[in-house]
C-alpha cells in the first residue's frame, strides 16, 4: 500500500515491510500484515522445520489467538495432545485445576518443529515474501531511520532490500535492536538455569505436572510423537556447580519427588539434554524506521511459559499499529506509543509474578496459608490455574483470595 506516514517514509520502496525473524513472532506479523494487504518480506537464518530452544507450551489465550488465524486446526492435527489438567506440586500439598480460558478448555505443547512450520507456511499463503536461510549482515540506515537489510542467502550473493518498516522479530539477540541500540528497562538478571529433554514411555494423560522442592523444581507436558518434556530448574547461583554433571543433577531434582522418579525410571530419553538461562527485560519496540516484536521487545523467565501466547498477542498489537502507519492514519511515534503502552499494561503483572514464582524461595507464612486455601477448594484451584496459564491476571486472584480469606479470620471482624 501506499501513502505518506510520518517517520515510515514515502512508500516507494519495494516492501511495506521487512521482518527479520520467522518464529512465533515474526511470522504471525507478516501474515496478518501481508492479509491486510501490505507488502511484507519475512527472512530468517534458519530453514523450516527446524527446532529452536522453548518450552512451547501453549495456554488457551494462545489457542484463542490460532483460532482467529484459522491455524488451530492445523495445530491440533499435528497429534500433539490436549492439556487439560495443570498439577502443581507444591510438597505438602497439591494444586490441580483446569486452564480454561477465552473459549478454550485445554492447551496444547505443539514441537517448534511443528508450530513454527505452521507459521511460516501461513505467512506465504497469506503473500507474504518468505526468504528462508537468509542471513541478515546489517541493518541500513538513512541518518538516523532504519531503511532495510543487508544480508545473503545461503551460498547467494550479498542483497540490500529496503522497506518502510523494519520489524525486529529475532528475541533476545535482535540484530535490530542491537543496530537501533533498543533502551532496555525494568530489567532483572536471569533466575535459573533449565534444562531439558524428551521422554518417550511416559504418559501423562492429558495432564501438566510441575514440582516444587524447594531450591530445585521441574515440570512434565506431552507433545508431538507420544514424547514428553520434562525440564528441570536450578538457580543461577549454583550453575557453575551443576553444570559439570548436568544429566546427574537433572536426575537428582527429579529424585525430589520419588514417585515421579519411579515414572521416569520406566520411560527411555529420546532427545539429547538441551540448556538455557534467560534475563528478563522490556525494550522499548519502536524508533524510527523500526519496530521490535515479541522477544525482541519482551522477555522473562520461562517457568510460566507465556513466550508463544505473548509473541501471538504482540504480533496482533504491533500489526494494527503498522496498519494504521502504512494506511497513512497515524505516525510511527504515535501508533507504536500505544502499543507499548498496551503491551505493557498487559504483561507487566504476570513479569513480575513469573519473577516471584521462578525465585524457588520458601513462601511467606501468609502466602503458604492462601495457597493451602486454594488447594482444597477446586473453584479456586482452578483460578490458581488459569494465573499460570496467562488468563487471569495476577492481581486479581490474589486480591480475591486474601479478601476471602480476611472475612474468614475472626481477627478481622
Amino acid at each position: 500500500m501506499s501513502g505518506t506516514a510520518g517517520s515510515a517514509g514515502d512508500g516507494n520502496h519495494r516492501y511495506d515491510v521487512i521482518v527479520v525473524g520467522a518464529r512465533c513472532a515474526g511470522a504471525p506479523t507478516a501474515m496478518l500484515l501481508a492479509r491486510l494487504g501490505h507488502r511484507v518480506l519475512l527472512v530468517d537464518r534458519a530453514t523450516f522445520p527446524s527446532d529452536t530452544i522453548s518450552t512451547h507450551l501453549i495456554h488457551p489465550p494462545g489457542l484463542a489467538a490460532l483460532d482467529r488465524w484459522g491455524l488451530l486446526e492445523r495445530v491440533a492435527a499435528t497429534g500433539c495432545p490436549r492439556i487439560d489438567t495443570y498439577k502443581y506440586d507444591l510438597g505438602p500439598f497439591a494444586i490441580v485445576g483446569s486452564p480454561a480460558g477465552e473459549g478454550f478448555k485445554a492447551s496444547y505443547a505443539p514441537r517448534r518443529t511443528v508450530l513454527d512450520k505452521i507459521l511460516v507456511d501461513a505467512a506465504a499463503e497469506s503473500g507474504a515474501e518468505v526468504r528462508e536461510a537468509f542471513t541478515v549482515e546489517e541493518i541500513m540506515f538513512d541518518g538516523s531511520v532504519v531503511t532495510g537489510v543487508k544480508g545473503h542467502g545461503r551460498g547467494g550473493a550479498t542483497s540490500v532490500e529496503e522497506a518502510r518498516v523494519v520489524v525486529g522479530a529475532d528475541g533476545l539477540h535482535s540484530s535490530v535492536a542491537k543496530a537501533t541500540g533498543a533502551a532496555s528497562y525494568a530489567e532483572k538478571p536471569k533466575i535459573n538455569a533449565y534444562y531439558y529433554t524428551y521422554w518417550a514411555g511416559l504418559p501423562m494423560h492429558g495432564a501438566f505436572e510441575g514440582y516444587d522442592r524447594g531450591d530445585r523444581a521441574f515440570a512434565a507436558w506431552p507433545t508431538n510423537e507420544d514424547l514428553t518434556m520434562v525440564i528441570c530448574g536450578w538457580p543461577m547461583r549454583d550453575f557453575e556447580a551443576m553444570r559439570g554433571d548436568i544429566e546427574g543433577n537433572y536426575h537428582a531434582t527429579l529424585a525430589r519427588a520419588p514417585a515421579f522418579a519411579e515414572r521416569i525410571a520406566g520411560a527411555s530419553r529420546a532427545e539429547r539434554f538441551v540448556g538455557t538461562a534467560i534475563p528478563n527485560y522490556f525494550r522499548t519496540p519502536y524508533g524510527p524506521g523500526w519496530v521490535l516484536v515479541g522477544d525482541a521487545g519482551y522477555l522473562k523467565d520461562p517457568i510460566t511459559a507465556q513466550g508463544i501466547q505473548d509473541a501471538f498477542r504482540d504480533a496482533e498489537r504491533c500489526t494494527r499499529a503498522l496498519d494504521d502507519v502504512l494506511a497513512g492514519r497515524r505516525p510511527l511515534d504515535e501508533a507504536m506509543r500505544e502499543a507499548q503502552e498496551a503491551r505493557d499494561a498487559q504483561v507487566t503483572s504476570m513479569y513480575e509474578f513469573t519473577a516471584d514464582f521462578a525465585t524457588m524461595e520458601p513462601p511467606p507464612p501468609e502466602m503458604e496459608q492462601l495457597l493451602l486455601a486454594v488447594s482444597q477448594d477446586p473453584s479456586a484451584s482452578d483460578e490458581f490455574v488459569r494465573v499460570t496459564a496467562g488468563v487471569t491476571p495476577p492481581e486479581e486472584f490474589f486480591g480475591h483470595m486474601q479478601e476471602r480469606m480476611n472475612h474468614q479470620t475472626p481477627e478481622a471482624a
